[in-house]
This record gives structure tokens, sequence and C-alpha cells, in this order.
């Protein structure tokens, strides 16, 4: 009886032992559907998020942020493949203070582990990053990383970068389902950074045509031509993020351009200088009317080291105003080291941008002409009255006097009316004057100016020096100074280079003619052996009279390591 009862009481307790065994594997069960479920959810929230943002940089920031959560990872990172697909050219990263990133130095450019995803664009996920074969090590003050998982990120069919996370909370490995999350939203990464790019390209596109909006405006409103040069120069340089904008003109009968526009970065230092049509940036794209760019452009062979004006600054393109036969100059355009060089797409822009100026440009002189025209026009109707009327008018005039002062017998009144005939002949050669004034034409040809003769009178001294001395000119040369200062300009300078050549055994020369509206000055400055110390250089006498003779003065030092300076400086009539 006894063993009986024990049989019946084990049967009774196996059920109850089966039912909370399911009721155990039940609530894991439920547990696991509640964590996928509120993953899920996760998950969509996380698209949601990376998807409302329309600023690139604050949606790659973003998607950075969104990844750490989804895996539970302490280190997150979004590399930024560069134009090459070899490098990264941006890093964003989650989990690493300022202060670290100081501390490790520059971001990485795809070596290692980064590198592997870059040459082999597939989910990579590492249980110890150390024992991969492309490890390559941390630099010094970077924090330990074990775990890793890495997913690209593609855009329109192209990989545009790729997601790092490293070392999952607790000490736990990434698992397939970590895999399967972080490759999901890689794809809801990449439709947010093609929103992005496009919303970012559309207001880029708007900024581009409303500078040349306010382009066109200024020109057609008859602004001079250097403030609408310096409106080019300003937003092509504030649009594409550049340090410097610098914009170079023709000159010409001379093959050379000179920089009327400088902005930004030492922009003081580019100011007038005159650059030949080719070896530098700005003149081989003037000369083959197309963009020429540079990676770095202190460093570029094709670009002058005197005087020293790129310290800083990498990046460049220098790009044609107009096309074809018809460009009008080049604007030149400089990043600050270390920032993105010129992509194609950005070069394209801007050569419709400067495409769209020389429009304007030439819409604006034609408009110019035919105001001209019309002037001139109205001077020779005007010329045409007075020497039909007006003249023939007092001439008669004259003549009526001159025969009635023979009849006027009181000697006061004859000589009253003979004062008024040379007072009608005086008139008649004024106005006479005045129709020669409103027929003449410009009797300065184009190109004849004083920027350009100073220009041509340093080229033509370049044989005898052995070199070619640099020139800068800064102001309205044009003008400002007079014709008849100007020939006096020409001559000094070129007796000042003569006696260079003669006298000083110079290797460089510096030529600079600059005016502020109120004077004139020039100077010449050689590294040669200096002034004589038994004697002034020949012809300093004269050039020191022609100074005098126009209220101006000369001065002549030299240096304590060599050469001399000429200043030669007068002032303009007011």
């Amino acid at each position: 009886m006894g063993s009986s009862e024990e049989f019946r009481e084990a049967r009774l307790r196996l059920p109850q032992l089966k039912l909370d065994e399911l009721l155990a594997e039940l609530q894991v069960r439920l547990n696991a559907a509640r964590g996928t479920r509120d993953r899920v959810h996760s998950l969509l929230e996380a698209v949601l998020s990376v998807g409302r943002e329309l600023d690139l940089e604050q949606a790659l920031h973003s998607i950075v942020e969104a990844a750490v959560a989804l895996v539970d990872a302490e280190y997150g990172a979004l590399g930024v493949i560069g134009p090459d697909g070899k490098r990264l050219s941006a890093f964003h990263t989650v989990g690493v203070s300022g202060e670290q990133i100081a501390e490790i130095g520059h971001y990485p450019e795809g070596h290692g582990i980064l590198g592997e995803l870059i040459r082999h664009p597939e989910p990579l996920r590492l249980t110890k990053l150390s024992q991969h074969p492309a490890s390559y090590g941390f630099p010094q003050n970077h924090p330990p990383m074990n775990t890793f998982l890495g997913v690209p990120i593609r855009v329109r069919g192209q990989v545009f970068g790729n997601l790092y996370l490293t070392e999952k909370r607790g000490g736990a490995e990434f698992d397939e389902e970590d895999e399967s999350v972080l490759s999901t939203l890689a794809v809801a990464a990449g439709v947010a950074i093609d929103n992005a790019r496009l919303y970012e390209e559309s207001r880029l596109r708007e900024r581009w045509l409303e500078a040349n909006a306010e382009i066109t405006h200024s020109l057609m409103a008859g602004s001079e031509r250097t403030q609408t040069l310096g409106l080019i120069a300003d937003r092509a340089r504030e649009i594409t993020g550049s340090a410097l904008g610098v914009v170079a003109m023709p000159m010409a009968d001379t093959g050379s351009l000179t920089v009327e526009i400088a902005v930004g970065t030492d922009s003081e230092a580019h100011r007038g200088l005159v650059l030949p049509m080719g070896e530098t940036l700005i003149g081989l794209a003037f000369s083959a009317a197309a963009p020429v760019t540079s990676a770095d452009v202190a460093h570029d062979e094709r670009i002058s080291q005197e005087p020293p004006r790129y310290e800083g600054l990498g990046p460049a393109v220098a790009i044609p105003i107009g096309t074809g036969g018809g460009v009008r100059g080049v604007v030149l355009l400089v990043r600050e080291c270390g920032q993105s060089l010129f992509s194609a797409q950005e070069t394209e822009t801007l050569q419709g941008f400067a495409a769209q100026a020389a429009l304007a440009m030439e819409l604006a002189e034609r408009r110019q002409d035919a105001q001209e025209i019309a002037v001139l026009k109205d001077r020779d109707r005007i010329a045409r009255d007075l020497h039909d009327l007006a003249i023939q008018r007092l001439f008669a005039t004259g003549m009526t006097l001159q025969s009635a002062g023979r009849f006027i017998e009181h000697k006061e009144a004859s000589e009253r009316v003979l004062r008024a005939v040379d007072d009608l002949d005086e008139t008649i050669k004024i106005i006479r004057s005045t129709i020669f004034g409103l027929r003449a034409r410009e009797d300065v040809p184009r190109g004849g100016g004083l920027r350009a003769q100073v220009v041509r009178v340093a080229g033509e001294a370049a044989p005898v020096l052995g070199f070619a001395p640099s020139v800068r000119i800064e102001g309205l040369v044009d003008t400002d100074v007079p014709r008849e200062i100007a020939e006096h300009v020409v001559a000094v300078l070129s007796e000042a280079l003569t006696n260079v050549a003669r006298h000083a055994h110079a290797d460089r020369t510096e030529v600079v003619l600059t005016t502020d509206g109120r004077d004139v000055r020039l100077k010449v400055a050689d590294n040669g052996v200096g002034i004589p110390p038994d004697g002034r250089r020949s012809g300093l006498g004269n050039l020191a009279e022609r100074a005098e003779q126009l209220g101006g003065w000369l001065e002549v030092t030299g240096t304590d390591g060599g050469g001399a300076t000429l200043v030669w400086q007068v002032p303009l009539p007011g």
C-alpha cells in the first residue's frame, strides 16, 4: 500500500513540473518578443529622426548618435569617403570628448580597419580589433577599443561613407541582430543624406542666383567697375567658403594681368600685382579660358613666392570670367590649409557664375556704349549749332560794330566800341575752343594709360637688367593722374631702371606705383651694391628737377643689407 500511494503522488507532481517549465519558457519568449518590439520601435524612431534633418552636417551627426543608441555601443563614428575614393575626407564622432580628440590629434584618414571597410564595403564584425590582419593600431591617448561593428552607407548606389561602432556596453559582443539593425539604419541614412545634399544643392543654387542678380543690378545701375569686381570676388568667396578672393583683369598690349580686387586673408599683398599671362594659376586660366586648380597654393611652382602672400592657405581654383575669346578676367579663390579641394561640381558651378558675370559686364558695356554714342551725337549737334548760329552772329555783330566805329567821332566812345569788338573776338575764340572740346575724342588709346605704360617700361628694361622687375600698382592711376604728370612718371621710371642696370649689379628690383587721389608716388627698390659713397648716381639731378617743377620731392636712400630705394612723389592737381 505504501508504494502505490507514493506512485500516485509522483504522478501528481510531474504535470506541475512541466507546467512550470512551460511558463518559464513562455516568459523568456515574451521577453524576447518585447525586446524585439522595443528594438524595432527604436529603429523606427531612429529612421524618423535622421530623416528629419535637412542640414547635411547635422544629419551625419544624428546618424552616428542613432547608431550608438541602437546597438548600445560606447563609441561611434561616421567617416565620409573623399573624392579619390581611398581616404576619409570628414569624420563625425560620438562618445569621444573634445579634449580627447585634441590629445589624439588629426582625424584618421582611412588606414587599418577603417581602410578595410573602404576597400571592401561590406558589413564587418570583430570580437577583437587588434587580431584582424588589417589592424593598424591606435595613436597615443586613444581610448581602448576591442569589439567592432562597421557597415557602409550608400547614396544612390555609391558608397558615401562608413559607420563604425566600437565597445558594446556591458562587455558583450556585437551579434547578427546588431549588424542587421545597423545595416537597416545605414539604408535610411543613405536616403537622409541624399535628401540633405539635394536641399543643400538647391540652397546653394539659390545663393548663386542671388549673387548673379546682385552683380547684374550693380552693373546696370551704372556702378563703377571696381565696385562690381569687388562684388564678384566677395560673393564667390563667401559662397564657396574661401579665405581669399582675387580678381585679375588683362592690361591691353602688355601681355600681363593686374590684380584689381583682393578680399580676405592677406588681401593687401595681392592688390596691384602684375602677373604674366602664362606660368601662374591666374595667367594659365586666362590663356586657356579654362579652370586651373591647385591642391596647395602655398607650395605650387606656378605661384611666385615674392611677395609672400599665401601663408596658411591651401586648395585654390582660378576661374576665367567669360569663355573662349571673350575672357574678360580671372577670379581666384583660395581656401585655408586643410580644407577640402574644389570639387568638379563646385568648379562647374563657379564657371556658370563667372560666365553670367561676364555676360552682365558685356550688356552693361553695350548699354554704356549706346549712352556714350547718344552723348557724342548730342555734342555734335551742340557744336554744329554753336558754329552755324552763335559764331556767325557774333562775327556779324563784330563786323557791324567795327564798321560803325569809323563814324564815331567821340574818342572815348570809339575806344569802347573797339574794346567790344576785341571782346567779341575773344568770345569767338572761346566758343571755338569749346566746339573743339565737344568734338574731340579720347586722345589716349585703350591700353595706353599710365598703368600700361609703367608695365611696358618695366618689361622693356628686363633684357638690360637681366631679369624682370616686379611691378605693383595701387589706386586709380589711369584716372587720377593727369597726362602731363603721367609723362613725368614714365620718364622717371625709365631713368631709375637704367641707373639700376648700369650701377646696382642687382638681381631683384621692385617697382611700386601708388596714388590716393592727392599724390602720386613711384618707388624703385633694388638689392644691389647700394649708393656709391663718393657721389650721386647719374641722372638723379634731372629726376629731382622734375619733382621740384611739379611741387614734389625725390629721395634716394640705401639699406644696411645693400641696395637702394628711390622714391619720387608729386602732388596731383586739386
